[in-house]
């Protein structure tokens, strides 16, 4: 999906129709009673400031080879996941369905409430914290969270937070180059999503 108004979610398998499902093993069930009424935004590279390519589907499948760049060593035994990564072109993959707890958040809290994966969506989308997104990129995620909120009611306008907002002082992703206001005009434009 390189941009479009609207995303279809299958609630009941809790997956994307327009991205490809590529099932990481680094999720699990979310705890009894836990709603999904947060969507946290971060940004990635593999390895940082690189795009394209392999990377981030290996590093969320478990199978980053070390010897590929010297900073994946330091992933070494890493397991993380992400809901859907959204690369630079706007195509998405997903990697956990959205009923499921995907590993995004680590140690994090949104207002007052600790453990940010139990109760959230995770959406990785490509870039690094000092170059530009690109504006494909603000379309598809505003036509996600809006998808998102329509299939999820418990999401509220307001819920939507970068990794830096629920892990202050320990991620800063995704980072002064990410356009709030951008995605905000997106989400409000007449005829949007």
């Amino acid at each position: 999906m390189a941009q479009g108004p609207e995303v279809t979610i299958d609630t009941g398998r809790g997956l994307l129709a327009e991205a490809r499902f590529v099932c990481s093993p680094n999720q699990d069930a979310r705890p009894p009673g836990a709603t999904i009424d947060l969507i946290v935004v971060h940004g990635i590279g593999m390895p940082p400031g690189v795009f394209g390519g392999p990377w981030v589907e290996k590093l969320f499948l478990n199978e980053l080879p070390r010897e590929a760049h010297p900073f994946f060593a330091s992933l070494e035994g890493l397991k993380v996941s992400a809901h859907v990564f959204l690369r630079r072109d706007g195509t998405m993959l997903q990697f956990v369905p959205f009923h499921a707890r995907a590993w995004h958040a680590g140690a994090s809290a949104w207002r007052e409430r600790t453990g940010c994966n139990d109760f959230s969506i995770g959406i990785e989308v490509e870039g690094a914290d000092d170059i530009p997104y690109e504006p494909v990129q603000y379309r598809v995620l505003a036509a996600l969270v809006a998808g998102l909120r329509r299939a999820y009611p418990t999401l509220a306008a307001d819920a939507l937070a970068g990794h830096s907002d629920v892990a202050p002082g320990r991620k800063t992703d995704p980072g002064p180059a990410f356009d709030w206001t951008a995605l905000a005009q997106q989400l409000a434009a007449p005829g949007g999503p």
